[in-house]
């Protein structure tokens, strides 16, 4: 009886959620900014500048959904949350989106009710340790003491790595990526896991990055993309298409230094007309302006344009593009088709 009362209970919250939801839309425009939700600070995808002006690879989606929705990049409030406060936060309604190195799972897509409207960095997990450990491999960590976040997929991984290799570990659990960096810099940990692009970012904060390995072995598949609540499937297609849309732009080569030209007479190719709301009534379709799509790509660039702004080989993070790379190059980035 105790069982059925609690899913019971469970129905209902979730039927609440999902009609309290059902109104994002109306809710930011009515508001005039976007609630987002991103990290409380990882270099290169979320993080506040000297001036407190965020800045990173996520922080250009929340901005790039603002502008189609609203018309202005600069309408985001953006909400620093932790691996244990984030779905808290969705799932109350704080904030409208989350965009925020968040994997993909069945638990949290099925059972936390939340959507995952698409992946815009395909991770794994890996290990960072002093390059004074001596260590080359992480099936080397017998033993060894490992700082890592609650809250995160990171956490199961872990276990199960140690585990399949017979291995022993002593877990110094931490809540943010600024707590992570000064135990691991304190020595309170031998390594420090995250996901691999976590570790990039955080070991280009270093004074010294060249102090610090990242091992080779990658232990897990971490599809990372934003999410919205269950319940409100308008808003969903709107974050969804909205990256959909940075993404179709690298691939039709329409930047923020031609999409101007582009826009001001049709082409000869009809997807980037449709693209950009110079043809046919997508922008309508989803509640938007014609030209909706050309503001969110302005904002800070196609996919490619915020990659290497933020995130690419020619910044401190100095990721590669890799599976992020457009199908059409090799990766896993793809979009389905604006018709």
């Amino acid at each position: 009886m105790k069982t059925s009362v609690f899913f019971g209970a469970l129905t209902v919250a979730g039927m609440a959620a999902g009609m309290a939801s059902a109104a994002t839309l109306d809710d930011v425009k009515a508001r005039g900014t976007l609630n987002c939700g991103v990290s409380t600070g990882l270099v290169g995808f979320a993080s506040p500048d000297a001036n407190g002006v965020w800045t990173g690879f996520d922080v250009g989606l929340c901005r790039a959904v603002a502008a189609a929705v609203l018309g202005d990049s600069d309408a985001v409030e953006f909400i620093p949350t932790t691996g244990k406060t984030r779905f808290t936060a969705l799932a109350s309604g704080e904030i409208d989106m989350l965009a925020r190195n968040t994997t993909w799972t069945f638990s949290r897509d099925v059972d936390l009710k939340f959507e995952f409207v698409g992946t815009n960095y395909y991770d794994g997990q890996g290990f960072m340790a002093p390059r004074e450990l001596g260590v080359s491999s992480a099936l080397e960590l017998d033993g060894a003491t490992v700082c890592i976040q609650t809250g995160t997929t990171t956490e199961l991984n872990l276990a199960d790595f140690f585990r399949s290799n017979n291995m022993s570990y002593e877990p110094v659990p931490i809540e943010t990526n600024a707590e992570a960096q000064q135990q691991y810099l304190a020595g309170a940990c031998d390594v420090f896991t995250t996901d691999a692009s976590g570790l990039a970012a955080t070991r280009a904060s270093f004074e010294v990055p060249g102090d610090h390995v990242l091992l080779p072995e990658i232990v897990s598949k971490e599809p990372l993309g934003p999410l919205v609540r269950h319940g409100d499937s308008d808003w969903g297609d709107i974050v969804r298409w909205t990256l959909n849309a940075l993404i179709t732009a690298e691939e039709l080569d329409v930047t923020s230094a031609n999409i101007e030209e582009l826009a001001a007479s049709p082409t000869d190719n009809p997807e980037i007309n449709r693209l950009l709301g110079t043809e046919g009534e997508l922008g309508a379709m989803l509640g938007l302006d014609a030209d909706w799509a050309m503001k969110a790509i302005a904002a800070g660039g196609n996919y490619g344009e915020l990659f290497e702004k933020n995130i690419g080989e020619n910044t401190p993070i100095g990721l590669a593009r890799g599976l992020n790379a457009q199908w059409t190059e090799g990766g896993l980035i793809y979009s389905p088709p604006f018709r």
